[in-house]
């Protein structure tokens, strides 16, 4: 380690919203940096910006820099994390590191966009990995889709430790518990910064578990008489295991209605994750089963106009018409931005004779990111002495600095996107 080398945290998207995820770390003397890259994802366009369908950081600072950017590491699969993978392909062309369910995601961006053989290197989860001068550690850790990984960067000035996105789940319906006992270790070995998912620090309590929707579910569905709709995250694949779960209790086949469920199911079975048994009719068999036989898989929970949930709402789905003593379930929460076209979906669907069950009524979703008792817990796990929330909005990134300094940090700072931080010396 030369006297000059110093190590830095830029990140270009993701601080001060939630999604576009780009974030960067830096090391060696000033001007010569070497650079890795963490997750690079979308954010899809609202009423701010008419007719874009999709929105990515902007990557210039570090195409400038050419191939002294190493590596993009990715943490999970999820759109705002991955999304811009392919679309930056001719500006950022790193090879790319991901455990298996991320990298067969990632392949299939590649292919949607002409490219057949990506640099993707597929790593097993709990992988260690030299890229320069950053030795990077992969966590196990819980959320909304399978494989969340937070990140344990070891450098000559200091370990940082990146949460990616992340909960405490201690019943997960799919995939292992959080790696508790990697963290604690980190911690001991000392954790000079932590950067740290901030979406629900405004929240007190906990996330709560896949388990309990489960159960809920189970019961919930059991009761139904008629046909019955679930729509969810495609990508959160516990939740759709829990849905079969509940649809085999109440002796019901499950039909996939959309794209992107059966795009998520098919990645699932290629890496082997899904649990035996769980079996799916095509939706021209579906339509010839009793009301009380079937139930509807859907995309569209976030009223998306040609999802599958929004054409049966309108009465125009080629396989599927609900009516009088259906019921369609949002497990899912309102995304805000969404609420127009959400509830317009639900109006449709009322005036169709459809039963409307949400998280409001029963508790049949939960969030894949951490609230406040979750983020006393990581930190008195890790006990950074630098603490930099990411991955959300201005009041969000905030509050988790102040509350960062009650739980014992001994430094705080909310960057924004463009913010180059020196975390040492």
């Amino acid at each position: 380690m030369a006297r000059q080398d110093e190590l830095v945290f830029l990140p270009l998207g993701g601080s001060g919203e939630i999604g576009m995820n780009l974030n960067a770390y830096g090391f060696g003397p000033a001007g010569d940096k070497h650079w890795i890259v963490v997750d690079y994802g979308v954010t899809f366009g609202d009423a701010a910006a008419p007719g874009v369908e999709m929105q990515m950081a902007d990557p210039e600072f570090l195409r400038e820099r050419g191939d002294r950017v190493l590596a993009l590491i990715l943490t999970h699969a999820h759109e705002d994390h991955v999304g811009a993978v392919a679309h930056a392909r001719n500006l950022l062309p790193l090879p790319i590191y991901a455990t298996p369910f991320t990298a067969a995601l990632a392949r299939r961006k590649f292919a949607e966009a002409g490219v057949s053989d990506p640099p993707i290197n597929e790593i097993p989860m709990g992988a260690r990995l030299q890229v320069g001068p950053f030795d990077i550690e992969y966590v196990t850790l819980t959320h909304s889709i399978p494989e969340p990984n937070g990140l344990i960067i070891r450098t000559p000035l200091g370990l940082v430790l990146h949460t990616g996105d992340w909960k405490i789940d201690p019943d997960p319906t799919l995939g292992p518990l959080t790696d508790e006992n990697a963290i604690i270790k980190a911690g001991d070995e000392g954790v000079l910064a932590m950067i740290c998912d901030s979406t629900n620090v405004l929240t007190e309590g906990e996330s709560g578990s896949e388990a309990r929707v489960r159960d809920n579910l189970v019961r919930l569905i059991g009761q139904e008489k008629g046909r019955v709709a679930v729509t969810t995250f495609a990508s959160n694949v516990g939740r759709l295991v829990s849905v079969c779960e509940a649809a085999r209790a109440a002796d019901r086949s499950v039909c996939l209605l959309g794209r992107s469920m059966l795009r998520m199911i098919e990645v699932a079975r290629e890496v082997d994750i899904l649990p035996p048994g769980i079996e799916f009719v095509h939706p021209a068999e579906a339509g010839y089963l009793p009301n009380d036989k079937i139930l509807y898989l859907c995309t569209g929970s976030q009223g998306e106009e040609r999802a599958a949930l929004a054409r049966i709402a309108r009465d125009d789905h080629p396989d599927i018409v609900l009516g009088e003593g259906d019921a369609v379930y949002f497990s899912s929460k309102i995304i805000p931005g969404n609420e127009r076209t959400i509830f317009q979906i639900m109006n449709n669907l009322v005036d169709l004779g459809v039963k409307i069950v949400t998280e409001k009524d029963e508790h049949i979703h939960v969030s894949g990111h951490p609230s406040r008792d979750e983020l006393r817990k990581m930190y008195s796990w890790a006990r950074p002495r630098i603490a930099i929330p990411v991955h959300g909005e201005a009041r969000h990134m905030e509050e988790h600095a102040k509350f960062a300094l009650e739980l014992g940090a001994q430094q705080s700072i909310a960057p924004r996107n463009g913010t180059v931080i020196r975390l040492a010396p």
